[in-house]
């Protein structure tokens, strides 16, 4: 764990202006200085059951009772609210290293701790176009999503959903897994698509789950068309020069920090 901290730092500090790292999975709540979303009434977007069971199985936050475990989160969404804040921020991309890393979960649990904050509402789109895998954290069926939009021009109410239960929190799947995300994710289709769901509303954090930084060009190819970034990395398994090689790749965007993931007690 302190290898890991230390060659983040490391890497962080030779990238003038960038911020130190995030703690690990840690989230709260901020007054923001935007007005209160009232509740919400989803008309359009398909309302769906989420499994209170299958929540607990996959360790998403809203599945549990108020724990060190959701607690974490909520630091986390302070954090990241803040950075956003500070710049006039709404877009934020979530990816990692490699596969396996946790980047899905975390972007699910701080979408969702987000979502508990009365001043938002929050969009999560499932990005991961070689490996849609949002809707197996959710216990959903696999169906439509993002690649749907991009090759069919299925309109994107007929593929959001609502997580029943959680006011604030609206879901784009990914759809059917595409061998050419990264030519989609920069196609003018998706860039036009960015700049609508950052838009459409003043008090709406966007949230994309990204491909791994590694696995594909899909993450260096979206990381221009939105503010920010948080790189997920794991405990124990994440290589040092995997981590330096990734926020290389990613020098572009801005770099939140980092989410330092299944550290034990998560």
């Amino acid at each position: 764990m302190e290898r890991i901290k230390q060659a983040l730092e490391r890497a962080r500090a030779e990238r003038e202006g960038q911020p130190p790292p995030a703690p690990a999975q840690q989230s709260g709540t901020t007054d923001a200085g935007r007005s209160a979303v009232e509740h919400v009434s989803y008309t359009q977007t398909r309302n769906v059951e989420v499994p209170q069971r299958k929540l607990r199985e996959k360790r998403v936050v809203i599945g549990f009772d108020p724990c060190e475990f959701t607690d974490a989160y909520k630091i986390l969404r302070t954090q990241v609210l803040q950075r956003l804040n500070e710049n006039h921020w709404n877009v934020l991309a979530i990816t990692s290293p490699g596969r396996g890393e946790g980047k899905t979960l975390t972007a699910l649990n701080l979408a969702a701790s987000l979502a508990m904050e009365v001043n938002y509402t929050v969009l999560l789109v499932d990005a991961d176009l070689r490996h849609p895998s949002l809707h197996e954290q959710l216990g959903l069926p696999a169906g439509p999503g993002l690649s749907d939009y991009l090759l069919n021009d299925t309109p994107l109410p007929e593929l959001l959903i609502h997580p029943k239960g959680i006011d604030h929190l609206t879901i784009l799947p990914g759809g059917k897994p595409l061998l050419n995300s990264a030519e989609m994710l920069n196609s003018p289709k998706m860039s036009r698509l960015v700049e609508e769901l950052k838009t459409r509303y003043d008090s709406r954090i966007v949230i994309f789950d990204l491909p791994p930084v590694l696995d594909a060009a899909d993450a260096m190819a979206f990381t221009p068309y939105v503010d920010a970034t948080l790189l997920v990395v794991e405990d124990g398994r994440t290589k040092t020069a995997e981590i330096e090689h990734a926020l290389d790749l990613l020098s572009a965007t801005n770099v939140l920090g980092t989410v330092l993931n299944k550290t034990g007690a998560a």
